[in-house]
């Protein structure tokens, strides 16, 4: 007889792809390693997959466990759910995980913020933060993601939007070099010294190279990174050039990181950053109060970007 999974199982599968070891998840859960053991093998038989196999001294999760992980972790949210009443109890007695996805260029700058003030009302509840891979509903459509935050496109009738804030792009370079040094930022200088490009999807076009043709001038992109934190990173080295988000550029020179920014001498069309949500939270409290959160969390941000 197939073995039946329940909510204990659904933890321990939880517990292992979070910590990708038999013990560790036996120390999480307070069981014995013989027992969650057992239990692996009980997941195995269940799911009909390995679930974790062995690669060196440790263990991985198959691409099964991998698509599934997200989803599991929904179901484990939405079980403990059905245990409490958000709309009448306080969120310091919530247990439970959000899931959030995050674009890369305003992770450093949105998930501190955020995980502050939920840490102060709500001690148990986690934030997770998830990569922005792909800007797809799917994930918001089951439930394997409570919120997505990010520059998208127009969104299907399903989902639900709210504009956190827009801001502009500005030109990133390292405090030290001849632009940083310099008081403000001309085209020939975009035309005359490298571009890093911080692309997900590894493009080296973008709005800055149409705007430039239009000149009939052009830019150098000596190398295409995944993402803006990269791209700053690489900044710091020398005299090249990378666009970012100027809330994230004046949040990591707040921070004593050794970059300055300037302002683009062209017309860049600006970047309206959204929260999206399933029309099924609508009226969810504990969704209402995570979105709550996240517009409160912004609020510094949208102020520090209107006074200029």
């Amino acid at each position: 007889m197939a073995e039946q999974l329940d909510l204990n199982l659904l933890r321990v599968f939880d517990a292992l792809m979070d910590t990708g070891s038999v013990s560790a998840a036996a120390t999480r859960l307070h069981l014995s390693i013989p027992a969650t053991s057992r239990a692996l093998g009980r997941l195995r038989r269940a799911m009909n997959d390995q679930i974790l196999v062995r690669a060196g001294r440790g263990l991985v999760p198959t691409p099964f466990a991998q698509r599934s992980a997200a989803r599991v972790k929904a179901l484990l949210d939405a079980a403990a759910e059905l245990r409490v009443d958000p709309a009448g109890s306080d969120p310091r007695s919530w247990r439970r995980t959000f899931a959030i996805r995050v674009n890369d260029g305003l992770s450093p700058v949105l998930a501190p913020r955020l995980t502050h003030r939920i840490a102060v009302e709500a001690p148990e509840v986690r934030l997770r933060f998830v990569a922005q891979d792909t800007k797809e509903p799917d994930q918001l459509r089951d439930g394997s993601l409570d919120l997505d935050v990010g520059v998208a496109d127009p969104p299907p009738p399903d989902l639900r939007t709210q504009t956190l804030f827009s801001d502009h792009f500005v030109a990133v370079v390292a405090a030290h070099s001849d632009l940083g040094r310099a008081s403000r930022l001309t085209v020939d200088d975009l035309c005359a010294y490298p571009h890093i490009s911080a692309s997900r999807r590894g493009l080296a076009r973008g709005p800055l190279d149409e705007a430039l043709q239009r000149l009939g001038r052009s830019r150098r992109v000596v190398a295409v990174v995944p993402s803006f934190a990269v791209a700053a990173l690489i900044a710091l080295e020398g005299d090249v050039i990378c666009l970012g988000p100027r809330v994230v550029a004046e949040h990591l020179v707040e921070r004593q990181v050794p970059l300055r920014w300037h302002k683009v001498p062209l017309e860049l069309p600006l970047a309206k950053v959204e929260m999206r949500w399933h029309r099924r939270l609508d009226d969810d409290p504990a969704s209402q109060w995570l979105r709550h959160h996240m517009v409160e969390a912004v609020q510094p941000l949208v102020t520090t970007l209107n006074r200029t």
